[in-house]
């Protein structure tokens, strides 16, 4: 049941299998974004409790450890375990994702399930890889070997805390990693929860660490620290490259990035306009804009242009914006004080830059951070709005006339996270496919992330693969071993 007042019970920091406070004593509070509220306040870790934490997961990392001396088959029970307590309390955790982050709780219940599939899908990998025999010249015998890779440092984002986290768990703790997550100062309440669910499913002293704080003290000391072996990050390029820098300028650890998108979304003119509208619209709207791989470039074919502009606009009208725990709500608030001024900055950027507002473009509301969904039409390449990542509710609709040329204005980008295409045309939609650089294509949808298959990006987007097989290639070493067979005659 919905809860706009649930209870906070967890708001320390997670070491060892107990929360404890702080060194510092030093909080900070989370604010619920659709009222400007205080919920809690949190301990605000830093780098003495990051140093706090990584001693007990290298403790737990020990090959003589609790840990360690599970089989594969051990650590899928224990993720499996976690996955189904996250399911027990779906609600609980829904509450306390719709007041921290502030995402429609309908919504929120999705996204605490997509966790729990996650984790699940995850154990099931935990017995599933392994090495390779190689074929060796005698009288040499050569086999690999694939070995978890250390204590990991996991630092999330604050659009999707839940989601976010299970990506990261699932395949670090079905290699047999251990873990240092930091959650973002803004949402930190679920992590913690699920902190508490995992000390209830049994895993070990040490495994699961949860330092909450901020980026530049916390984050930096995860990112910077000698005794992490990797460092997984979900957000924006520029903390994406301070973090390559703080773990080449330490012990070269290990580093994968999922990183920020302006991903393009191309109309064709043969579609059918309602659902191509449609299509455009979740693309950009989804998750309050707050979307990495949002379809934030909608190129429509300038023979349908104007009929889209209409359609598009009529569907931004029809979004409801209000409190998260009003039935029927689609879209709650930005996130925090800082994304709103973002976002409503950069409406007024398009509006001075000559883009014309189809609907939108002010506040929803005074009570919290809301914005009106916006929709800006006669937008070009050289707009900021066309250029940089809003990460808000405001949809920037192109013109193009033809499919090469598209194509090279899609590319024309540091950002290769997604790409999208609605056509009938198979060819034009395979084309458009090969040849856009993006590590995600969706034809005739959009936001299509499925567990099985890699997610990540080209360019500036990032570094490595979250999901699928790939994504544990991240949490391992290979070990080559090579032994001489003596002859024995």
């Amino acid at each position: 049941m919905s809860n706009p007042k649930q209870p906070v019970k967890y708001t320390k920091l997670f070491i060892n299998n107990e929360f404890v406070d702080a060194v510092s004593k030093k909080t900070f509070p989370t604010i619920n974004p659709a009222t400007k509220e205080k919920i809690a306040d949190i301990a605000e870790g830093n780098a003495a409790d990051v140093d706090l934490a990584v001693e007990a997961a290298r403790a737990a990392f020990n090959r003589k450890s609790d840990w360690r001396k599970l089989d594969a088959a051990g650590r899928a029970k224990l993720i499996t375990k976690l996955a189904d307590l996250i399911n027990r309390d779906i609600n609980i955790l829904a509450n306390l994702e719709s007041m921290d982050n502030g995402k429609p709780f309908s919504q929120a219940l999705l996204d605490v399930d997509r966790a729990v599939q996650t984790l699940k899908y995850y154990a099931d990998w935990a017995d599933k890889y392994f090495g390779e025999t190689v074929q060796a010249p005698a009288p040499l015998v050569s086999m690999t070997r694939k070995e978890p890779v250390g204590v990991v440092g996991q630092i999330i984002p604050w659009n999707y805390p839940l989601v976010m986290l299970a990506w990261k768990f699932g395949p670090a703790l079905a290699t047999g990693c251990t873990i240092v997550l930091k959650p973002a100062e803004q949402t930190p309440l679920t992590a913690l929860y699920v902190a508490a669910l995992s000390k209830e499913a049994g895993f070990p002293d040490g495994v699961i660490n949860v330092i909450t704080g901020y980026g530049p003290t916390a984050g930096a000391a995860i990112s910077g620290h000698m005794g992490v072996n990797k460092v997984a990050f979900t957000g924006s390029v520029q903390v994406g490259k301070l973090i390559m820098k703080a773990a080449a300028e330490s012990n070269l650890k290990r580093v994968t990035l999922e990183l920020g998108g302006k991903s393009p979304l191309v109309i064709c003119e043969d579609v059918n306009l309602d659902e191509a509208a449609a299509i455009a619209h979740d693309a950009i709207f989804a998750n309050h804009g707050q979307n990495c791989c949002a379809g934030s470039r909608t190129f429509v074919h300038e023979s349908i242009y104007n009929e889209f502009v209409e359609k598009a606009s009529d569907l931004a009208k029809q979004r409801k914006v209000g409190n998260p725990f009003v039935e029927g709500i689609m879209q709650g608030p930005q996130v925090d004080a800082e994304m709103y001024h973002k976002v409503m900055e950069y409406i007024q950027v398009g509006k001075s830059e000559g883009a014309k507002i189809e609907t939108g473009g002010k506040p929803a509301s005074t009570a919290g951070y809301f914005v009106e969904p916006t929709v800006f039409s006669n937008v070009t390449d050289d707009m900021k709005i066309a250029k940089e990542e809003i990460f808000g509710p405001v949809q920037s609709i192109l013109k193009f006339r033809t499919l090469d040329e598209v194509i090279e204005r899609a590319n024309r980008t540091s950002y290769g996270l997604a790409a999208g295409i609605v056509t009938k045309d198979i060819n034009k939609a395979m084309k458009f496919a090969q040849e856009v650089e993006a590590g995600s294509v969706w034809i005739n949808c959009y936001n299509a992330v499925i567990l099985q298959a890699p997610f990540g990006g080209f360019k500036q987007s990032g570094i490595g693969r979250e999901l699928g097989k790939d994504a544990l290639e991240n949490y391992l070493e290979t070990k080559t071993i090579t032994m001489r067979i003596a002859d024995v005659n």
